[in-house]
């Protein structure tokens, strides 16, 4: 009786894990497998997998529905953007933790404040200040609000990693007479590789996923973040072509979902070293 309890429990903690498998990924299988299919196969069955690859419908998707050009815009702000912030967030980090100064512990605290401000409370008096000042439908305003709003969290996670570094590495590398950068460069942050690599997709998450922001401060279609361009991409043709609208939603979803892919060891590594020495 105990074994076949036993046994019982075994099997369904594995149904349980088998089927929240089944739940997240087969959403991303049916979209892919669905972006794929000639326009004829809308049709059949919704899980009848295509007949063949029909790839015309990201040719449609990229070229004529102009998601090309709001890929490119989302690269050029989600780079320079996760850039500054990976950059000046450890550098203020560091600075915190390891930098004996007297109100370390009170900037944090301010770092903090920003990561509960609510989004929504800011965007009215964010786009009057750039109306004012003509920076509207700009690329370089995104860049600058995805910097605001991501360094808070940042500082504060990595504020968490530096705190584990002993002080000890820091203070011998000084004594042997590195400068503050040649230890922050060539010390510090290779000790919190896994970190960089965790706060670094985090970020990424934020800023290529972003909606609110991109629909409030950009206007000019073609200047469209890949968010933005799917959301017109759809109403444009997601009533009537099936197979470009699941190709243009594959294009949005699959950078993240290969980063992490790649990525997931690393991230992994990088949250349990800061729970465990944080």
């Amino acid at each position: 009786m105990n074994r076949f309890l036993e046994l019982l429990n075994k099997m369904s903690g594995k149904l349980l894990v088998a089927l929240i498998l089944i739940i997240v990924v087969y959403p991303i299988f049916w979209l892919i497998t669905s972006s794929l299919k000639a326009p004829g196969e809308f049709t059949n069955p919704m899980f009848m997998l295509p007949e063949g690859l029909y790839w015309e419908n990201y040719r449609v998707a990229w070229v004529d529905g102009n998601m090309g050009t709001y890929f490119r815009n989302s690269v050029f702000v989600t780079f320079p953007a996760l850039f500054l912030i990976i950059v000046m967030g450890a550098g203020a980090a560091f600075a915190i933790e390891k930098m004996r100064w007297k109100l370390s512990r009170n900037t944090l605290l301010l770092f903090l404040v920003g990561i509960m401000v609510p989004i929504p409370i800011v965007l009215l008096p964010l786009f009057t200040i750039f109306f004012n000042v003509g920076m509207l439908n700009n690329l370089l305003t995104l860049i600058i609000v995805y910097v605001t709003f991501g360094l808070p969290l940042t500082i504060f996670l990595f504020s968490t990693y530096f705190k584990a570094v002993p002080n000890e590495v820091i203070e011998s590398a000084v004594v042997d007479g590195a400068s503050i950068y040649r230890v922050f460069f060539s010390i510090a942050m290779p000790m919190i590789l896994n970190a960089v690599v965790t706060v670094t997709l985090v970020q990424f998450f934020f800023v290529w996923n972003d909606l609110i922001f991109a629909m409030t401060f950009i206007n000019d279609s073609e200047l469209r973040t890949i968010q933005t361009g799917l959301m017109s991409f759809s109403g444009e043709y997601g009533q009537r072509q099936w197979g470009p609208t699941f190709a243009a939603i594959s294009m949005a979803v699959l950078p993240t979902l290969i980063l992490y892919l790649f990525l997931n060891k690393v991230v992994m590594k990088g949250m349990t070293g800061g729970a465990v020495k944080g």
